[in-house]
């Protein structure tokens, strides 16, 4: 994703360097956006190694995806609207930021967080009678993550534990001890890489009590868990993310 940006960005460099060069792009993820265009920098797709090839040659397992949805409930259903008013169109990165911000608003509430919290500690559990397993819960930032762990602690206190070798649920998220609240680290929930280590130790561990990590963007690429299940996305995806 940093081959992209053909008048100015390192796609520039990389042909002002090596004018003679051919070349060709590996992905995992071709997006198709203005001014990061797969096709457009690197040229028609060549080949294709789809899921379903994947699965027929057994490197990976079936994917089974199922919509839970919990509905958002904005103050200004209109928000899109306003802004391009205000904006004049103009979708600058501080407007996406502001639009994200009121998502974000939106989808960490307090009821709706306890909603989710309840959905997925039924579905986990019931889940967990036929097949027992390990999940993941993606949340779309960090103060969400936290406050989801404390509405699912709420429902399931005995699951809380603030020791690294302790507990049957943690969240696994990098943070700044200056600027982020104090609780967060008391908690235990700001983690070092050393702790992060010990933590995928444990849920690799099909015996450890470590059931569901939270994350926002931790762990969901280049990580084998084989014991891992299940993955809860509360978060909007697309693009190299989804």
């Amino acid at each position: 994703r940093t081959q992209y940006g053909l008048l100015e960005g390192f796609a520039f460099q990389m042909r002002r360097a090596l004018p003679n060069a051919s070349y060709i792009g590996f992905t995992g993820t071709p997006i198709d956006f203005a001014g990061r265009d797969t096709q457009a920098v690197f040229g028609n797709i060549i080949h294709t190694y789809d899921i379903p090839q994947a699965k027929e040659d057994k490197a990976i397992v079936a994917i089974y995806y199922e919509p839970r949805l919990v509905k958002l409930h904005l103050v200004n259903e209109n928000v899109d609207k306003d802004l391009e008013e205000i904006t004049e169109g103009d979708e600058t990165a501080r407007i996406r930021a502001a639009k994200w911000a009121a998502i974000e608003a939106a989808a960490g509430t307090e009821a709706r967080l306890r909603e989710v919290a309840e959905d997925i500690l039924t579905h986990f559990e019931t889940r967990s009678k036929s097949l027992n397993g390990k999940a993941i819960i993606v949340c779309m930032s960090r103060r969400i993550c936290v406050d989801l762990y404390d509405e699912v602690i709420k429902l399931r206190p005995q699951w809380h534990d603030r020791d690294t070798d302790k507990g049957e649920i943690k969240i696994v998220m990098t943070g700044d001890l200056t600027e982020d609240p104090k609780k967060w680290n008391e908690a235990g929930h700001i983690t070092t890489k050393e702790r992060r280590e010990k933590l995928k130790g444990r849920l690799k561990d099909p015996n450890d009590p470590l059931r569901i990590v939270i994350v926002r963007d931790m762990w969901l690429t280049g990580t084998d868990i084989p014991c891992l299940h299940t993955l809860y996305v509360d978060k909007p995806m697309k693009g190299h993310n989804l």
